[in-house]
This record gives structure tokens, sequence and C-alpha cells, in this order.
């Protein structure tokens, strides 16, 4: 986003008008008409397929080829079911946990420099941007930690008071407070500060810099995972809608978010209200996360674009046990959906073996890999019972000499 202001300028007020509210604020009625027996259902969001894994529904795997959907840019437009001002939690009565968020004073951020405007009113939407900088490897906290306070700094060289975003999600996942000020107002769930992030949307929207440059790579698994749950906790304190998310392009004339994270906003709203409603439970297992193994024939890549996160594995065939392994924690009994996710070039295997373990037995599904890669590929829905173990795997054993890959599987309770 710091690349995208056309302005150097601290855009205060943008010249918005900030009508005043009832002290009962939109959150407060939609809490009081579930207390009241008022409302009940929550909010579907449609999401139509995409070239990242905005996808209305998964695209499924055949025994032997993967069957690919034709990619279809992403809508904005709310779905005509979902109320225009009302999530999904809110109405279900649904407690969204709130997320770790390091403060200012928790990353080092430096004094303001001036005074920081402030509004008494509610932000009515997310907008969704990315800070165009380099796609590090560096997962840590204390990377983390960097760039929030290189943030601040580039955006002290605009001259503005302050950090521009009210948060920011590191390639790691960390989540920051941004411009200071920004997360009390948020815990408590009353008023916001004003940005300097979107020109005529800073009092209005609250801003969410993801650490990295998204024009043709996928936002690492543990930044996703982070986005949702900060997203989820934003709509659950201000009341607003998950159809309220969007992309700084969409108020602004920039490329920002980059078109990959663009794409991924249907989506994004999709899991938001998923997790408001309290009605899903998802996991991205990345080939970089604590629940991937491999042996040494494994090796690792980021040649591909189209690769989820910083890299993925690969690996030549060979009549021989050795897998590469995705583990979880199953939370309950029941059914689940598994996806996989991976690039697909012509010159990898056309019939990769994917084994799905379900706690009571196993299944095998041949992926063709050499096309179609940037997107959930579903491998099929599973009765799966609870507990942590090895729930996919893929292996090597199969014909000819093109690589497979190991990148990042999905699963979701439905």
């Amino acid at each position: 986003m710091h690349e995208h202001v056309p302005s150097s300028t601290d855009h205060r007020h943008d010249d918005d008008s900030h009508d005043d509210h009832s002290s009962l604020d939109r959150r407060d009625l939609l809490r009081s008409a579930v207390v009241l027996g008022i409302g009940a259902a929550g909010a579907t969001i449609a999401a139509p397929a995409g070239a990242a894994p905005a996808a209305a529904a998964p695209r499924v795997a055949t025994q032997a080829v993967a069957a690919r959907a034709a990619d279809a840019p992403p809508s904005l437009a709310p779905d005509p079911e979902a109320p225009a001002d009302a999530p999904p939690g809110a109405l279900a009565g649904v407690e969204v946990a709130a997320p770790t968020i390091a403060s200012c004073a928790t990353w080092g951020a430096a004094a303001a420099r001036g005074t920081i405007d402030t509004v008494s009113t509610n932000p009515n939407k997310i907008l969704i941007h990315h800070t165009a900088s380099a796609n590090v490897t560096d997962y840590s906290q204390a990377a983390g930690y960097q760039i929030a306070r290189d943030i601040q700094q580039w955006h002290f060289a605009n001259g503005w008071v302050d950090t521009g975003q009210h948060l920011t999600v590191s390639r790691g996942g960390y989540v920051m407070e941004g411009r200071h000020g920004s997360l009390s107002r948020l815990q408590n769930g009353s008023g916001t500060v004003v940005g300097a992030h979107a020109p005529g949307q800073n009092s209005q929207a609250i801003g969410i810099e993801n650490q990295g440059t998204y024009t043709s790579a996928t936002p690492p698994a543990q930044l996703w995972s982070r986005l949702v749950e900060l997203c989820a906790y934003i709509c659950d304190q201000y009341g607003i809608a998950p159809t309220q998310i969007y992309g700084h392009r969409d108020y602004t004339a920039t490329a920002c978010p980059g078109d990959v994270l663009y794409s991924m906003l249907p989506q994004l709203r999709s899991e938001v209200a998923a997790a408001l409603a309290g009605s899903s439970w998802s996991v991205i297992v990345d080939n970089t996360s604590a629940g991937f193994a491999a042996g040494a024939s494994w090796l690792t890549s980021s040649f591909s674009a189209e690769r989820y996160g910083a890299s993925y594995r690969y690996a030549t065939p060979a009549e021989v046990s050795d897998l590469a392994t995705f583990s979880a924690t199953i939370p309950s009994n029941g059914s689940y959906r598994v996806e996989a996710w991976f690039p697909g070039i012509d010159g990898y295997n056309t019939s990769t073996p994917f084994i799905v373990y379900t706690g009571s037995g196993s299944s095998t599904i041949r992926v063709d890999q050499s096309t179609g890669g940037g997107a959930w590929l579903s491998l099929g829905t599973y009765a799966m019972t609870a507990g942590t173990r090895t729930v996919v795997a893929v292996s090597r054993w199969t014909q000819g000499t093109a690589y497979v890959i190991a990148d990042a599987i999905r699963l979701t309770r439905l």
C-alpha cells in the first residue's frame, strides 16, 4: 500500500461527512436481536470460480485426470441471500475469538509525529492491501515486527503522522497494530482512528496491510489463516458484513492488493462468513508448516508462481515407500472436504498419487499435475475420525520420470 497512495499528504477526513448515530450502535442492535429471538440464520456468500482459490465449488479430481473449471473473474456483488448490514456471526450469536494482535508498543513503534484524528462512528468496510515489498521467507515474529517498523518509517517519509493502515499481517502470520489507537478502538468495538490508506475511505474503512507482493504469487498459508481470523474478528466487533470486504483497487486507481490476492477476495468473504457463522472448520497445511514431513529425496523449489506460499516440494517417481506427508488435528468425527494445491506445469506428472487417510482407512486419488495449477482441487469428501495424524500423503510410486509435487492441502469440515 505504501507505494500506491497517490498523495504524500496524510489523508485525514478526506472531506467525508460523519453523520451522528445513536449511542446504541449496529453491533449492539444485532446482538439485541439475537437476545430477543429475532435473528436465526446466517448469510451465505457465493464465490465464483477464479484463478486463485476463490472457487464457488471445489473442483474434483477424477481417478486419473483432474477436471478443471474455467476461470472467471471475482465478483464484488453481495450475495442476494446475505443481509446488507448483518454478518452471520452476529445473527447467530457466535462469539469470534480475538486473534493475538501486537500493539504498537509491543512491536516497537516510534511515537506519532502529530495528532491522530478519530471518529466516533464505526467503520463500514474492510480494505485489503499488500505492502508491495519482497516476498521474504523469514516468517519469524521478529521479521513481522521489523516490517511494521519499516512501514512506519516509509509513511513518515511521506510526511504522514503515523503508519497509514490500521493493521498489518506479516508473511509469517503475525498480526500487528498499525496506526496508534487502532487496537483499543477495535477491542472496544466503538469508533476508530482515521487512517491514511485509501483516500475517501480513511474514516470509513479498516485498512489491513499484508506483507509481500501478490501480483503473481499466492500469500503464505500462515498469512491467509491470520487474515481470515482477523477479518472475522473485525466484522464481529464492528457489525460489518463479510460482503463488505474489498480490495484497495476498488476505491483507488492502483494495482493493490495484487491480482492474485484480489482474486482471492471472494474466498476471503466466504471463509469469514463461515467463521462468523461458527459452522465451518478449516485448516491449511503448507509444505513449510510444522505438519509437513518429507525425506531428502523431496527437493524444494520456488520456480512456479502457481505455488502456494513461498515454495513447494518435488521428487522423481520411484517404486519406493517415500511419502511427503501432511498432518493435522481433526477436531471431531464428521464429513470433511479434502483439497490439494500445486503448481500445474507441462512436464510435471500426469498421475501423481495422493493418499487420503480417514482414521479408519485410506483412499488413493491420482491427479494430473501437468496443467491447471494455482487453485484448490478437491480430492473428495470423506468421513474422518477425530485425532492428530497424517491426513494426506503424496507418493513417488507412479509411472514415468516427470516430477510429482507436494505443495499444500486444505481440510474443511462440512
